[in-house]
């Protein structure tokens, strides 16, 4: 399809209205869609109110090859000072297409939301393998691969529908550039020549085919992923990058058990201009809520069920120091209602945060919803026999499930519901959804505890 545009630069006219119908027109204006950047749009529409339902459609061509877009539909965060009384939105991460039908995705779309957060892993780099659904494509290495590997992706029906639906605030993980890449450092020391050049061609396509400002448009190897999202004075969502400024995994990476480096108190995975940035925006307001819209599971997990220790070093298990930094500080902010979102572990977890996970009487600073994936893994199961075995070592851990889906969380003034919303497979169609688990974090009381029912 990239191909059939010719390289200019191509006048896209696009509307914003109070209906469905497109009747009643807010907004309206023409930019450009430019050949260097995949002849995609990034528009910052201002003027409109806050915390309300806007639909928006996009117009190219003249009167004889005139085409329009389906009608998308979108809304604004509430007022900055508002007190919004309910907020629902839903996150989700690691929707590998090969591996199974959107059937979540399907479910997700009927779901009274006002946002989707994705938190990682929109497309896999990898090439063919054996899969449920075929995928022809190689290994993504230069920009035009990763260009074709969203194009492949968004022309899923599924994925177009709840593009259409619903804003969505993105943030990557490693997928969508390599497994495991840290900084500037593949996965494989093989692959170490030319990761430059790959990190900045799939930080571009990423760009061209995501829902970001255009202050998000990437300059070379580098690209701005963190930002605040408030939500009046209910919440401030501050999304992380957990990726692009990391050290390098220690103790040679994969489950291993602690070596120096994992303790090293100079570790950051986040990098230190970013963790500093962070700091920053915790001090500047104090919401209902304080969330970290994040990529990797940032609790302890220790997989070692007997008297060892065996961490995962992708996550911020990993990095230990730098994970004690971000407790201790929301503690001495008082960020009583500190909410943690990941994805990556394709697997549902919810977990007490600890101020010292090497003490589990210390006190719990918040709660971490990690969510499944949507499709990769496979069909999965209620628990994986890895993880099972594991709990008892890992007191702190309130839910563990191994199916696929998404969470939806509902949040107001005096509480926070995480719903564990499951499929109970994926490698055929039609799957019913249900609720797996669901708990609730009383305002002013860290840690959570189970719904009835």
């Amino acid at each position: 399809m990239q191909n059939e545009m010719p390289h200019a630069a191509i006048p896209v006219r696009w509307r914003v209205a109070h209906d469905e119908k497109m009747t009643r027109i807010v907004r309206e204006g023409t930019t450009l869609a430019e050949p260097e950047w995949a002849h995609s749009v990034h528009l910052e529409v201002r003027g409109l109110a806050p915390d309300r339902w806007y639909w928006y459609q996009f117009d190219v061509g003249g009167p004889h090859t005139r085409a329009l877009s389906p009608v998308g539909r979108t809304k604004t965060a509430p007022a900055f000072s508002s007190h919004p009384a309910r907020f629902a939105f839903a996150f989700v991460s690691c929707q590998k297409y090969e591996s199974g039908f959107y059937t979540a995705i399907d479910h997700l779309c009927e779901e009274d939301l006002s946002l989707v957060i994705h938190v990682g892993d929109y497309i896999y780099e990898k090439g063919p393998a054996k899969a449920i659904r075929e995928m022809p494509l190689k290994t993504a290495v230069t920009l035009e691969d990763y260009r074709a590997r969203y194009a492949f992706y968004k022309a899923d029906l599924s994925l177009q529908e709840v593009h259409r639906r619903f804003p969505f605030i993105v943030t990557p993980d490693d997928h969508e550039v390599a497994n495991n890449y840290a900084a500037l450092i593949p996965e494989k020391e093989k692959d170490i020549p030319g990761f430059e050049k790959r990190r900045a061609g799939a930080y571009q396509a990423y760009y061209e085919h995501m829902p970001l400002r255009s202050s998000a448009r990437p300059r070379g190897v580098y690209m701005q992923f963190c930002r605040t999202l408030p939500i009046g004075r209910l919440a401030d969502f501050y999304v992380l990058d957990t990726r692009q400024y990391r050290d390098d995994q220690p103790c040679g990476d994969g489950d291993k058990a602690p070596c120096e480096a994992r303790n090293s108190s100079s570790s950051t995975i986040m990098g230190k201009d970013q963790e500093a940035w962070l700091y920053r925006q915790l001090a500047k307001r104090n919401p209902r809520w304080s969330v970290l819209a994040q990529q990797v599971i940032l609790s302890q997990i220790d997989l070692d069920p007997g008297p060892g220790e065996l961490f995962m070093m992708d996550k911020w298990d990993g990095y230990a120091a730098a994970r004690k930094r971000l407790t201790d500080r929301l503690i001495e902010q008082k960020k009583e209602n500190a909410i943690v979102l990941s994805g990556d572990n394709h697997n549902n977890w919810a977990i007490d945060v600890k101020a010292d996970f090497e003490n589990e009487k210390s006190p719990i600073v918040g709660a971490e919803f990690a969510g499944t994936s949507l499709t990769s893994g496979g069909d999965g199961a209620d628990m994986a026999e890895e993880y099972a075995k594991a709990l008892p070592a890992n007191p702190h851990i309130r839910f563990h499930n191994s199916q696929r889906g998404y969470v939806r969380c509902i949040v107001t003034p005096e509480q926070w519901i995480s719903d564990y919303r499951i499929v109970p497979y994926i490698t055929r169609e039609g799957a019913p959804v249900s609720t797996r688990a669901s708990f609730v974090v009383e305002a002013g009381r860290p840690g959570m505890e189970k719904a009835a029912g």
